[in-house]
């Protein structure tokens, strides 16, 4: 049971709490640890790869990040909402970043230390139960911030965003990889009803609020200079296929059933392969 500490008096504790129901529900705990060992983002992928090649690609992923954060060895960097500490454990061993790891789930945290441990990575990880919305760091902490699609999941951007410039050092960098979508009304219906669906049951309100443009205007109002915004969309989208063709029969099924909000995971994966057309996987950069 996710204990509500005293220290999160900014989250919101509604939203807290369908976060965790989200990870923590059959669907999405077997889904992830199924296919991709409990690693919670998508893969990047070159032309020639097989699109079957996940841990390649979710590897190049998390070296692009480290490539775009263009952090020195030894750098501080906060992980906001770090999973089981794949992404982090990937930049402390190649790059040498210090990374501080915060997430809602008890489990993700005790799971990110083990794998730390395993990795002899001790020394550069650290991983604690927390709130990005309600950090417990001191002013200007790091040398920068990055989300690897986590942001999607607040109830409040701008209070996180708001949240992540304190707690970075003047001149630190941002990177945000997350999503954008098209506005309901460019949307034919079908398509619009299933980003509310999904953005509802997969407890992502912030997916839901992130129209085209709409991330880069909260980071700037928020105090930052926005660098770049990278639309990389087509190097995820083999990754996407593969999960839309393994969830095809078994969606069908789920939906004649009315069980696709128990099944969230398998109706994304077809439901944004359907309409990726109304929506980017994007690199946000940033500076303090």
């Amino acid at each position: 049971m996710c204990r509500y500490r005293p220290g999160w008096q900014g989250a919101d504790v509604s939203n807290v709490r369908e976060v965790i129901r989200y990870y923590r529900q059959p669907g999405s705990r077997l889904g992830y640890r199924l296919f991709l060992n409990g690693t919670k983002h998508f893969g990047f992928y070159h032309e020639k790869d097989s699109p079957w090649a996940w841990s390649k690609a979710l590897r190049r992923m998390e070296d692009r990040m480290g490539e775009t954060l263009a952090q020195p060895p030894g750098a501080r960097v906060l992980d906001a909402g770090c999973g089981v500490g794949d992404v982090a454990g990937r930049l402390a061993g190649r790059f040498g970043l210090r990374i501080d790891g915060v997430d809602l789930l008890e489990a993700h945290v005790a799971q990110a230390r083990r794998r730390a441990r395993r990795r002899g990575l001790d020394h550069l990880l650290t991983f604690s139960h927390s709130d990005y919305a309600a950090l417990d760091f001191p002013d200007e902490s790091f040398d920068a911030v990055y989300t690897m699609e986590t942001l999607v999941h607040a109830a409040d951007a701008e209070a996180v965003l708001r949240q992540f410039h304190r707690v970075l050092k003047p001149g630190g960098r941002l990177v945000m990889f997350e999503y954008g979508r098209e506005t309901a009304a460019r949307m034919p219906t079908p398509a619009a009803e299933a980003f509310r669906q999904l953005n509802d049951w997969a407890a992502m309100p912030s997916f839901q609020r992130f129209t085209y443009g709409t991330l880069e205007r909260l980071t700037a109002e928020t105090g930052f200079r926005v660098r770049h915004v990278e639309d990389v969309s087509r190097s995820m989208w083999p990754m996407l296929r593969c999960f839309a063709v393994i969830g095809a029969l078994p969606y069908a099924g789920f939906r004649a059933a009315g069980l696709q909000r128990q099944f969230v995971n398998t109706m994304s994966a077809v439901e944004f392969w359907r309409h990726r057309a109304f929506w980017r996987y994007e690199i946000h950069t940033a500076d303090k």
